[in-house]
């Protein structure tokens, strides 16, 4: 089984999965596909048959979109506790999953997933307050639940999805109440996530799209290459 991913640094969907399999230590190898460079998306094409990342490949099935990958996973190892195991608690993970995947527009626009960078203070707050509420409401609620760490207690397909806004909170410094910053430190203490950001800080690829000094204005695009 073989997992194409984009550049670590930046590729949110691609590390949504990747950390479903890690975590519940399913074997596969990956297969990072730049995001950037001469012919980026010529190669994708070619790889993808959506031209995008993640896609899982299992012999002859080809699996692209992280929430099909996610629920392949599911079926093809019931074993695995990928989604809580409580059937209730299956459903909220799942909305909230798919509540990630078509929402948060704002924290996805104005506050791309960095893992190298520190940049307090840069994002507007005004443009991610919705999310940032939301946020509060959806996590403090299923946190208030399960009691923690992770959204149902043990970490699910669910955590896999929201990490990456985790990152988005540690890298702007946003603010959130306690119960939410502890919530980024149990995603930053996985040992799959420590395992992907280690592997991320080594890259040497810059993406133009997905910093914000360029977003911003504040620098030319091809200057931080």
């Amino acid at each position: 089984m073989k997992l194409l991913i984009g550049n670590r640094n930046y590729s949110t969907w691609s590390l949504r999965p990747w950390l479903v399999l890690r975590h519940f230590e399913i074997p596969f190898t990956d297969e990072v596909l730049p995001l950037s460079g001469p012919g980026w998306r010529e190669n994708l094409a070619e790889r993808s048959p959506t031209g995008k990342v993640p896609v899982l490949i299992d012999g002859e099935l080809v699996v692209p979109e992280t929430i099909a990958i996610i629920e392949y996973l599911a079926d093809r190892y019931p074993d695995k506790p990928i989604w809580p195991v409580d059937r209730a608690d299956r459903a909220r993970a799942r909305a909230a999953a798919a509540e990630m995947h078509a929402g948060f527009s704002g924290l996805r626009t104005h506050a791309p997933m960095n893992l190298r960078a520190s940049h307090p203070g840069k994002v507007d707050l005004d443009s991610v307050a919705r999310d940032l509420k939301r946020l509060e409401a959806l996590w403090g609620g299923m946190l208030e639940r399960s009691g923690g760490p992770f959204l149902f207690g043990a970490f699910t397909a669910a955590d896999a999805m929201y990490a990456p806004v985790a990152t988005r909170i540690r890298t702007y410094d946003l603010p959130v109440t306690d119960r939410l910053a502890e919530y980024v430190e149990a995603i930053y203490g996985l040992p799959a996530f420590q395992e992907w950001l280690a592997e991320a800080l080594k890259e040497p690829w810059i993406v133009d799209d997905d910093e914000i000094d360029v977003i911003q204005g504040r620098v030319p695009r091809g200057s931080l290459a």
